[in-house]
């Protein structure tokens, strides 16, 4: 066995689940065959414990890493920092003009708190609407992380609906106190928005939702939720920890005219360096001055810097018409090749969120796409996320293992027998993911 699938078996044996991110699972991509841990990673290129390298074709660290991995010079500002201190008994002066850079982005916002991770931000910024309210009952469209306040959607009526709101999310262990302190509605669903309304209007402190994921929301959407929700009495929050800086600076919010009350950010923002934030208007903010919100790590220097430095290049590269152009490449390659080599699958998303989705076998032919891709020297699933990284040359290079892993597939599909594509999976189906509130 190999050394990398070695310490994966034996971490589950010490860290429940194996890893600390679901979304960082082998099981998720292909069980007993995806590579669990890197050595190095660089730009979109990755290297496991035994050597084998990789070009990264999938999320770019869960959407973390918009610049590549190891950026130069947001590295160079992190080490400057950690040779300086990046943590002391007195503040980061970062933090400041990190806060000043983002009010600069979005004048709307006046406002700003950190923490450093996006789970952390949006449990941060649901507990500000809830001080500045007076409220307890929040509504949700979108994926919002861990915490209790999100997951307790998952508490229903008796426990037999325990996952009915959020499948794939198990509310284990969420005091069950907390059911119907958070309900949902699907994205581009007014009658579902106005259901909540009707039933918990005068008891919302705020509407938590991402504003778009993979498409344009129908027109007036977003505008009707803005004006339910302040029509109510509550504030509106956009989280933009996944799409955030990559559909276009600053927020998709920015793209699509429609300004919030309290926006989050995290993932992208720091380029891989744990970084959160949340910012909003003086009003909607007000609540953070009497709610208790402090944790030691919040006060560190490298988070801060390295989104400075991040932004900076960010801003300077134009990043998201890269991702866009980039996007937009695998977009017509996937649906070139679907076509050539009669792959039952549809490509859809935004350039920036790019997927591709199996209409026949779907978790089979997932797998079986990663498990050939492998071989090819490719981690490959169903979506890029791109990065400055990634390059026309490296995306030529990935065509050609597309045609070549198609033309396999077509040849497994050709007796329409999910037997033949299980053997040639060799192995386990990857595990089916959670179900999210927007498309």
């Amino acid at each position: 066995m190999s050394v990398t699938q070695s310490l994966y078996r034996h971490a589950k044996e010490h860290i429940p689940g194996g890893t600390q991110l679901l979304s960082k699972r082998p099981e998720q991509f292909a069980p007993d065959q995806w590579p669990a841990y890197f050595s190095k990673a660089q730009g979109c290129e990755l290297w496991d414990l035994d050597g084998n390298h990789y070009y990264d074709m999938t999320t770019n660290g869960i959407g973390a890493c918009l610049l590549g991995y190891a950026d130069p010079d947001v590295n160079k500002a992190v080490m400057d920092r950690i040779r300086n201190g990046s943590m002391s008994t007195l503040n980061s002066p970062e933090e400041v003009k990190l806060a000043d850079k983002l009010c600069e982005i979005h004048p709307w916002a006046s406002q700003v708190r950190f923490a450093r991770t996006g789970g952390e931000i949006c449990a941060v910024a649901v507990r500000i609407a809830r001080a500045t309210i007076g409220r307890d009952m929040v509504a949700i469209c979108g994926y919002h992380g861990w915490s209790d306040w999100y997951i307790s959607a998952n508490l229903g009526e008796n426990d037999a609906l325990d996952g009915q709101l959020l499948p794939g999310l198990k509310p284990a262990g969420v005091p069950k106190a907390l059911r119907n302190s958070a309900v949902t509605f699907h994205y581009n669903n007014k009658e579902e928005f106005d259901q909540i309304i009707r039933l918990y209007g005068d008891r919302l402190a705020c509407v938590i939702m991402e504003p778009v994921r993979n498409s344009m929301p129908e027109e007036g959407f977003l505008e009707y939720i803005r004006d339910g929700i302040h029509k109510a009495g509550g504030l509106l929050i956009f989280d933009e920890i996944t799409i955030g800086w990559r559909l276009t600076f600053g927020g998709s919010h920015r793209m699509l005219g429609i300004t919030p009350d309290m926006a989050v950010f995290a993932k992208a923002l720091g380029n891989g360096h744990p970084i959160a934030a949340v910012i909003g208007t003086k009003s909607a903010m007000h609540g953070a001055e009497d709610s208790f919100i402090s944790s030691t790590y919040w006060t560190e220097g490298v988070g801060p810097t390295a989104a400075l430095a991040t932004i900076k290049k960010m801003e300077e590269t134009r990043v998201w018409e890269h991702a866009e152009k980039i996007g937009s490449m695998l977009k017509d390659i996937w649906s070139r090749l679907i076509q050539k080599h009669n792959i039952p699958a549809k490509v859809s998303g935004f350039p920036c969120l790019v997927h591709i989705a199996y209409t026949k076998y779907p978790k089979e032919l997932k797998t079986l796409y990663t498990v050939l891709m492998l071989k090819e020297g490719f981690l490959g699933n169903d979506s890029l996320y791109p990065t400055l990284a990634h390059t026309p040359e490296i995306m030529k290079l990935y065509e050609n293992a597309i045609d070549h892993v198609f033309e396999q597939m077509s040849q497994i599909l050709k007796t329409d027998d999910i037997d033949n594509v299980l053997s040639a999976i060799g192995g386990p189906v990857r595990h089916s993911g959670f179900q999210r509130l927007i498309p």
